[in-house]
């Protein structure tokens, strides 16, 4: 399959036009300027899917102009020590640049000490990025990240339970408290026509205009994918097709179990202010179970590899249809719509309705059935808020239902998590799982190049822990749980389970709250290098288990190419 995809790019190669197809980290918090650009009343441009390339910028805003904005001038033309302090303060640490191409060399580092009030915390990360364009229509980017870190209490306890450092990958210890991990990520990208852009890549990408995504976020590890963007007259529509893996399962061969997503999102600017997106998905397994008779006259259950299931290639079909005619060994699928709608200038409504599954005559009689999932968000952002320039804020509310974003295996054991939407003990979408409510809190004020960001995380979910019998028990929220397992909680005369009775916030009511202040000085505005120091409080409540409650400090130097969720 990967051998196709490249031969794919290859061909697109002989048919470039120009454009500027580098990518725009999706960390935004020293991108407010694009961002506004992005979310303006005067311009039609399509927000949901990101990352977004710079060549969907043309016409809108001049990006040169944005990295300028806050530029220092050192005057002493033609000298070396001009050259250095540009390249420290200004520009790329190494570029060369020709005629028809542009090839940029930057440090990838996090250098940061703190403690949780338990323990000194740290974190030791060091990496280069390397990206450049060739003749304006080919684009690459590449960046590989070495790392150490001893993190917070809370943050060490996750990674123990999920074998994951969040969003970030699998972490080995690292002498007593700490953890040794590696992450990398990049793309090739071309346009082989003015309207088609094909990237394929190892990364994240991201549909929603919230700070969460009930669609696809950038909360889990990177994957590899191939990216198909079209975009004619007022529409955009996009194919994404990625591999994702599960440690939660180890086949024959000694590798972890695959699956296949594939995304479909269309984007609809119905004018420039309103946005009405159409997103489908189907999770698949890449292996298929197979009971064969062994010597002995009983049954084994053997790993068979199925591969990538053509019939969802097709770049127009509806998946939820596909999915439904694979059979006995359906697949999991996902239907969702994204809107936003811009106020004024800068002022933005959006919103993301997300479908797993849902039964219409239970769903209307609302009795907590276990089959009715679905995901919801609501939330407002304004830039330049309340006429104050470079003022940001944002407020946002997220719903999930219990087992949302969970699956049903394929009929043997052990096959936990094989078409759940999730990705390396991650959640694809809510970093928290499912059976959840959360409102988000952001504001964000910078002056020149000093930044002040504040941000507020207070939500609640039920946990899979029966308080009173003091045992596991699934209530819906570990997407890795078969919602089959779904504990009863309501029978009818016969004594029969009727999977009703699953309301938000079933099992062990959990509370979580956390306050994020950060204030940083943007020392290069071409990678993202600041300096920093972060003050937070994280206040955990769980029913039947002792509160926390802690004050954790850091400050560092870092590039801050992406986002990290460290607010569960």
């Amino acid at each position: 399959m990967k051998k196709h995809l490249f031969f794919v790019l290859l061909v697109f190669s002989g048919f470039l036009v120009n454009s500027q197809e580098l990518q725009i980290p999706l960390n935004d918090d020293y991108e407010m300027e694009v961002q506004k650009a992005a979310y303006s009343s005067r311009y039609t441009f399509h927000t949901a899917m990101r990352s977004w390339s710079e060549s969907s910028f043309n016409n809108i805003v001049n990006l040169d102009s944005i990295n300028n904005l806050y530029r220092f001038n050192f005057n002493k033309k033609g000298r070396f020590s001009n050259y250095v302090l540009n390249s420290f303060f200004n520009d790329d640490f190494i570029r060369v640049k020709g005629d028809d191409y542009y090839v940029a060399i930057n440090p990838v580092i996090d250098f940061e000490v703190g403690s949780d009030g338990e323990r000194t915390t740290w974190v030791n990360t060091r990496g280069a990025e390397v990206k450049g364009t060739i003749g304006d229509y080919f684009a690459f980017y590449t960046n590989v990240r070495e790392n150490q870190a001893v993190f917070p209490m809370y943050v060490d306890d996750y990674i123990v339970k999920n074998r994951v450092v969040p969003g970030q990958g699998w972490s080995k210890r690292f002498k007593e408290t700490g953890f040794d991990y590696t992450n990398a990520s990049a793309y090739v990208v071309a346009r082989p026509v003015y309207w088609l852009n094909a990237t394929l890549g190892y990364g994240k990408n991201f549909i929603g205009d919230g700070y969460r995504s009930m669609m696809l976020s950038d909360n889990a590890l990177a994957y590899p994918y191939l990216k198909l963007t079209a975009d004619f007259w007022r529409i955009q529509y996009t194919c994404l097709y990625a591999q994702m893996t599960d440690r939660n399962k180890i086949l024959a061969d000694n590798t972890y179990a695959r699956k296949w997503a594939v995304i479909h999102y269309l984007d609809f600017a119905v004018t420039k202010r309103l946005n009405i997106g159409f997103f489908d998905a189907v999770m698949a397994s890449a292996q298929t179970h197979q009971q064969v008779m062994g010597p002995d006259s009983t049954l084994t259950t053997i790993d068979m590899r199925r591969g990538f299931d053509f019939q969802y290639i097709n770049p127009i079909i509806f998946l939820r249809s596909a999915e439904y005619y694979a059979g006995s060994s359906a697949d999991n699928a996902l239907l969702g719509v994204n809107m936003s709608f811009i106020v004024g200038k800068h002022t933005t409504i959006y919103g993301q309705f997300v479908l797993d599954e849902m039964t219409f005559h239970r769903f209307i009689a609302r009795k907590g059935y276990y089959g009715n999932k679905q995901a919801y968000q609501l939330g407002v952002k304004s830039y330049d808020c309340f006429g104050v320039k470079n003022l940001f804020l944002q407020l946002e509310g997220n719903i999930v239902r219990p087992y949302m974003y969970s699956h049903t295996p394929q009929g043997t054991e052990n096959t936990v998590g094989e078409d759940n939407y999730a990705h390396y003990n991650e959640p694809l979408a809510h970093p928290w799982g499912g059976n959840l409510w959360e409102a988000v809190f952001r504001a964000q004020y910078n002056w020149k190049r000093l930044y002040f960001k504040y941000k507020l995380n207070y939500g609640q979910y039920g946990d899979d822990w029966d308080v009173e019998n003091n045992v596991w028990a699934n209530y819906g929220h570990n997407v890795y749980n078969d919602y089959n397992t779904a504990v009863p909680l309501d029978w009818d005369e016969n004594g029969n389970d009727t999977h009703d009775g699953h309301y938000l916030l079933t099992g062990r009511k959990t509370t979580v709250m956390m306050n994020d202040f950060i204030v940083s000085y943007l020392v290069n505005p071409a990678y993202n290098m600041n300096v920093f120091a972060e003050v937070a409080h994280r206040s955990f409540e769980a029913e039947g288990h002792d509160s926390q409650s802690n004050f954790i400090f850091s400050v560092g130097i870092r590039t801050s190419l992406d986002r990290k969720y460290y607010d569960f």
